[in-house]
């Protein structure tokens, strides 16, 4: 054999050697960064997991804010519908004789006089005219009423919900009607402005704007309550351009010194007294906002109240806003 052979054969060798541990790397190291990628999309899951718990359990505690307020828009129409009710089994007893008057009647086992002469003894025991004056009015309040009740009750049931992350083409501004009613007893000492442009249909989690207006309208409340003398007025507005919806709530509270408004989108920060608050509102309002692909501003100083702007893309599908 020549020497160019054999050193020919000597490159082929150490050459095919290196290829082959370059494959064996790029082999391990491609079985790394699927086991790493694997173990990512592990965390992503349990981090979603708990960040939906933690969205649920901030309804919850929202809830409990809300029990005492709802309890008594609740109490109001139902004390008035049972009343009504009691009043219209005190004419139960004429309308239960007046039937069976007129079956009497149609079945010819009673005179002309003694037709007459029990409708006379009825009517003195229980005025027809108040019957007829008073039997409708008592049954529209009682319907009325429990319409209320129903009503209050699917706010609660809607605002309680799971996320269930199911976008749909919606208007913006049901979501503010609908926390508006659910907070009717808790805002009844505050001056509450709405301005609202027409909106155009966008993919929205109804499930989850529900919750940003709550949040800032309780927020907006509660730093109102802390000024002393001062009637509470809220500014909520709503409008939109060709590209965005743009939501604003501002207050004339207490507002905010410059390190809590750098600190307030934190879990668990809360400038609430113990037990009074779990720190996860604004930063459950900056997630979904965020999941929305949108933005969040703060502006805030101390005794000249607050103003939060949040800002949505206008998205005809939903993988446009589907961070």
């Amino acid at each position: 054999m020549s020497d160019d052979t054999h050193n020919y054969k000597k490159a082929y060798l150490r050459e095919k050697a290196a290829r082959d541990e370059l494959e064996s790397l790029l082999e391990d190291k491609t079985r790394a960064l699927f086991n790493t990628n694997q173990a990512l999309e592990e965390k992503i899951d349990q981090l979603q997991n708990q960040q939906a718990i933690l969205m649920q359990t901030e309804k919850m505690a929202t809830l409990g804010t809300l029990s005492a307020g709802v309890a008594h828009e609740i109490n109001n129409p139902l004390a008035y519908a049972t009343s009504n009710l009691e009043s219209i089994r005190y004419l139960t007893p004429t309308l239960v004789s007046l039937i069976k008057l007129a079956q009497q009647i149609m079945a010819q086992t009673v005179s002309e006089q003694q037709v007459k002469e029990v409708l006379i003894q009825l009517d003195q025991e229980q005025s027809f005219n108040f019957v007829l004056e008073d039997l409708d009015e008592l049954l529209d309040d009682t319907h009325e009423g429990l319409q209320r009740i129903s009503a209050i009750v699917n706010n609660l049931l809607s605002f309680a919900r799971p996320k269930n992350n199911l976008m749909a083409m919606a208007d913006l501004t049901e979501s503010l009607d609908g926390a508006l009613k659910l907070l009717t007893n808790q805002l009844k000492n505050c001056k509450v402005t709405c301005n609202t442009d027409p909106l155009p249909l966008s993919y929205f989690n109804l499930a989850a704007t529900n919750q940003i207006f709550v949040n800032l309208l309780l927020n907006a409340k509660y730093a109102c309550d802390l000024v002393e003398g001062q009637y509470a007025q809220i500014n909520v507005e709503v409008s939109s351009d060709t590209e965005n919806i743009y939501v604003e709530v501002s207050d004339n509270g207490c507002g905010m010194d410059e390190n809590t408004v750098n600190r307030i989108f934190e879990p668990f920060f809360t400038t609430k007294p113990v037990g009074e608050g779990t720190g996860m509102g604004m930063a459950i309002v900056y997630g979904i906002v965020k999941e929305h692909r949108g933005e969040i501003q703060v502006q805030s100083k101390l005794n000249e109240g607050t103003r939060v702007l949040c800002r949505f893309p206008i998205a005809e599908d939903p993988q446009d806003v589907l961070a």
